[in-house]
């Protein structure tokens, strides 16, 4: 095969394996909605594990890129591409790790309260994963449009965050009992925010490898 062949092989496994830490990611980020959903601890394995296997595959593209940039020299769009993939599998591994973080964290809020009773935070949820998927795929499609969506759409994950907020310092003003499980939802809130902004980042360096310009 070829040299350039060979390039464009290792290119194409590049966009796969990015493609399957996202799946990861989304993946994790699913299980901690159900926890939060169902209070249903017992899934906090499944988190543990999934965020091993978003590690694992960090490594791995690292691995691949670092292999494409020694062995093939690339040049201009080629090497904006490779670089931003190791830029935003960093990003994507914090994902993983913000999941693992509110699993960890529904898991002591829920020995001590049977139901999750805020409707923003899973509002945050299904806004921050919609974000993380229109990021990943902004990167392996090298589409502009859906990574400037993308990087909008945490406006609407911030505007929730201080609703929580809000809602919390109300309800902490009505009954100070229960300030350890407040404590856990705004904790909860945060990871969401955090995961949101990550999603920003990766949208960014996805922008970049098409344009060349980083904001």
């Amino acid at each position: 095969m070829v040299p350039r062949a060979i390039f464009m092989n290792q290119l194409k496994q590049l966009n796969d394996e990015v493609t399957v830490m996202g799946d990861l990611i989304r993946s994790s980020i699913a299980n901690t909605v159900k926890i939060l959903k169902s209070g249903d601890v017992s899934l906090l394995g499944a988190a543990e594990n999934l965020e091993h296997e978003i590690n694992a595959k960090e490594k791995d593209i690292e691995n691949l890129c670092l292999k494409i940039m020694l062995h093939q020299h690339p040049v201009a769009s080629d090497l904006r591409l490779v670089s931003a993939a190791l830029k935003i599998i960093t990003d994507m591994e914090r994902i993983g790790d913000n999941a693992l973080d509110i699993a960890n964290t529904a898991k002591h809020y829920f020995s001590k309260e049977s139901t999750l009773d805020s409707k923003e935070i899973i509002e945050m949820a299904e806004a921050a994963a919609l974000m993380v998927e229109k990021s990943v795929t902004a990167f392996t499609k090298l589409d502009v449009e859906t990574a400037r969506n993308t990087i909008d759409s945490d406006d609407i994950v911030d505007d929730l965050f201080d609703k929580v907020m809000a809602d919390l310092s109300s309800s902490y003003e009505k009954n100070q009992s229960n300030a350890t499980s407040q404590l856990e939802i705004l904790l909860i809130a945060k990871y969401f925010e955090k995961i949101a902004d990550h999603a920003v980042t990766i949208a960014e360096w996805a922008e970049f490898a098409v344009t060349g310009e980083h904001k």
